[in-house]
């Protein structure tokens, strides 16, 4: 394990194993320090876990139709790890695998990863950098940079569950969230998009003004009935570049979270299928809603969908993306 401290004490702890987050150890309204992450008792367990939690999927976050794609003419078959598709890169994706740790300093560590040519299924061999920052101001960044020897895909993200009263305190439904996205990308019911840029306006989808998670998860609406609640990427709202994100606030605690990102959308994963995880730190069984995972990437199955900004990446080219999150209290 990486432990990474701040002058304040706060403190994130990262693993080699999916380069995931373990830990972030921030103050609430009074002062008192906690956990605010989702994650596992026992180091093995974070080896092939359903949630994917703290960890970064890839060599393509989210849902790949079919499990195959074509590139410059040519077909290529992914390992499919779900009927039908393939989610977070297959079953031995960037997630599993152990990167290498190079510390920086007390609140900097950057971790590599070598994914071969032919690796799930993906052409070109990939070098992957993911440097975590800690700030005083309890800021954690994530740089993640790639390159390819061959024309290639790529779709990285970081799968964290967030519980802003600490990762053994139930229930996330009366988390107020706000999303910078007037539109969502419409799904079928294997949540693949259809293609279809939604508007939020009149639907449960619309969280332009902040609510509770909880307010409208079970509403009459076919998207939150495929997934049991939100599974569902919204397409950020301005220009290129660094923006915000998404913002997450709880009354109990008083802690808040601000998201910024440069990537052009935002999956939202309420944790409906938490139920049967590995024991949280705590020792106890997660049940069904227990964190939200706010995933900053590209847009899931961009390969089949031209319009979608493109998730190529080329021999010469330097894929880089950036998510900050940023605790107060």
């Amino acid at each position: 394990m990486i432990h990474l401290t701040n002058k304040s004490g706060a403190s994130v702890m990262l693993t080699e194993r999916g380069a995931g987050i373990v830990s972030i150890v921030v103050p609430d309204r009074n002062g008192v320090m906690g956990d605010v992450v989702l994650g596992y008792r026992d180091e093995e367990s974070y080896l092939a876990d359903g949630p994917c939690a703290g960890k970064i999927p890839g060599r393509f976050a989210n849902r790949i139709d079919g499990g195959r794609f074509t590139l410059d003419g040519k077909e290529y078959q992914l390992v499919k790890n779900n009927p039908g598709y393939q989610l977070h890169g297959g079953p031995d994706g960037f997630s599993n695998r152990l990167w290498k740790a190079s510390r920086i300093s007390d609140t900097e560590v950057v971790l590599t990863l070598d994914s071969p040519d032919g690796d799930q299924g993906y052409p070109g061999n990939m070098h992957v950098e993911a440097t975590y920052t800690w700030s005083d101001d309890n800021s954690l960044t994530l740089s993640i940079k790639a390159t390819t020897d061959a024309p290639t895909i790529i779709n990285l993200t970081n799968h964290t569950y967030w519980n802003l009263d600490g990762e053994d305190s139930g229930s996330i439904l009366d988390h107020v969230l706000k999303l910078n996205a007037s539109r969502w990308l419409a799904t079928s019911e294997a949540l693949i998009p259809t293609g279809e840029l939604a508007p939020v306006e009149g639907t449960p989808m619309d969280f332009r003004t902040a609510k509770p998670i909880g307010r409208d998860i079970k509403a009459d609406f076919p998207a939150l009935k495929y997934g049991k609640g939100y599974d569902n990427c919204w397409v950020l709202d301005g220009a290129p570049g660094l923006k915000i994100a998404a913002e997450l606030s709880s009354a109990v605690s008083g802690r808040r979270l601000e998201i910024w990102t440069d990537q052009p959308a935002a999956q939202v994963y309420t944790g409906n299928w938490l139920d049967g995880s590995p024991l949280s730190k705590s020792g106890r069984p997660y049940r069904d809603y227990d964190g939200v995972a706010i995933e900053c990437q590209g847009f899931p199955d961009a390969p089949h969908h031209p319009d979608f900004p493109s998730c190529v990446l080329r021999p010469g080219e330097t894929y880089s993306r950036t998510i900050i999150f940023k605790l107060n209290a």
